[in-house]
């Protein structure tokens, strides 16, 4: 297993370690609160380069900012989405939607979730939808990759555990994935087994793969002791094919640098031979988001470089992965997730995250109290589970 080193953290205490060790609790509300201020930052410059991020805001993003274009209602490619202003994306909303689905069945989830909970969720409940100003179903809000679910579950009956077959292959799946990290809080592989078993609805390929890959990131970063360097290590032990050699070349690259600032080049050439989009994100190659062994999302990586360079640091980790630019509200939303993960609520900047719900007029604290309820419960069951086991094979072979 290769071995990340990382810049020293600049507090005294690395996240998850000394007397204010994160609980349970702490980590859950710090990692969807770090997903959704991210993702909330991250919004208006999406689709930019850094240098269009500069030249827009007169210098680097350091905060909440408003639109890309004043005339958003029309301006393409935006239309009609209020990007900017504290508005979370579909990011935070899918995010919260599986938090919905662990609630309803308090358990581990699988594809056939998905089909059974998460479809009727999009498609049959009126929610506010910060981006749209308005109630609307989140159907109307998702982009095609995530319809995709709908199409082939609701509409066309296919077997869940192949539906992600023929999708575009993007971060569509990876993007919504800490809750099931949460849930299995502690045990990067299993979340890894189950985020795969869930994604296998919505993505195949590398997306299918980082969607495991990102979810045991969250459940290596509530390990107590955990360090940015810790949880790349635990990716790299589970991460396949075009994944690992991705990650291992930006986490090498990040290795390299204190500050975002000094890494943005870097990182980008260190992702490129990975990821299919190409140089133009809003024009992809004509090899974009088709499956490969050899490929890789560009989100995952650099989000987990962001996170090296930050330290752990949500505030640090969160601004390095906006002004990447591409596609950052999904790269800050992971990487706030897992620096979130690490800190615990008390890491997330409180005037980001009293912004985000105010202007996205969401309790960004309610689904976190469901999902460390939830947690608890599957922890018990899993125990019983597991005693059940070991007294069935003490049985089968005679032990005692």
């Amino acid at each position: 297993m290769t071995t990340v080193s990382t810049p020293p953290t600049p507090s005294a205490t690395r996240p998850g370690t000394g007397p204010e060790t994160p609980t349970l609790a702490d980590r859950v509300t710090g990692c969807l609160l770090g997903a959704a201020v991210g993702d909330a930052l991250g919004g208006p410059v999406e689709g930019y380069s850094p240098d269009q991020i500069v030249e827009r805001h007169g210098g680097r993003v350091t905060g909440i900012v408003g639109p890309w274009n004043e005339d958003w209602r029309t301006a393409r490619p935006i239309a009609p989405y209020h990007k900017g202003d504290g508005h979370v994306t579909d990011d935070t909303l899918m995010t919260h939607a599986l938090v919905r689905v662990y609630g309803t069945v308090r358990d581990h989830l699988d594809a056939y979730a998905v089909a059974e909970h998460l479809v009727p969720d999009l498609m049959s409940t009126p929610r506010w939808i910060p981006e749209l100003e308005a109630e609307a179903l989140p159907l109307q809000r998702i982009f095609l990759a995530e319809k995709w679910i709908v199409a082939r579950l609701h509409y066309g009956h296919v077997d869940p555990r192949e539906a992600g077959t023929g999708n575009i292959v993007n971060c569509g799946a990876a993007m919504y994935m800490a809750p099931v990290g949460l849930v299995n809080a502690a045990h990067p592989e299993a979340a890894y087994a189950e985020a795969l078993d869930v994604a296998g609805a919505h993505q195949s390929s590398y997306g299918r793969e980082a969607a495991g890959v990102f979810a045991a990131a969250v459940a290596a970063a509530c390990l107590p002791g955990a360090t940015p360097a810790s949880v790349v290590e635990a990716c790299l032990a589970l991460a396949k094919d075009g994944t690992r050699a991705a990650i291992e070349a930006v986490c090498e690259v990040a290795a390299c640098h204190g500050d975002a600032e000094s890494a943005l080049r870097g990182l980008r050439e260190a992702v490129a031979p990975f990821d299919t989009v190409g140089p133009h994100y809003r024009t992809p190659s004509l090899g974009a988001r088709r499956p490969s062994r050899l490929h890789a999302i560009e989100e995952l990586p650099i989000a987990l470089g962001m996170l090296l360079i930050g330290g752990g640091d949500v505030r640090r980790t969160v601004l390095g992965s906006v002004n990447y630019g591409r596609d950052c509200d999904s790269i800050a939303t992971m990487s706030g997730a897992i620096a979130g993960a690490l800190g615990g609520e008390a890491a997330v900047p409180a005037e980001w995250t009293e912004r985000v719900a105010e202007a996205s007029r969401l309790d960004l604290r309610a689904p976190a109290r469901v999902l460390t309820e939830v947690a608890y419960e599957v922890f018990a069951r899993d125990t019983e589970r597991r005693r059940a086991h070991e007294s069935a094979f003490a049985r089968l072979t005679g032990r005692r």
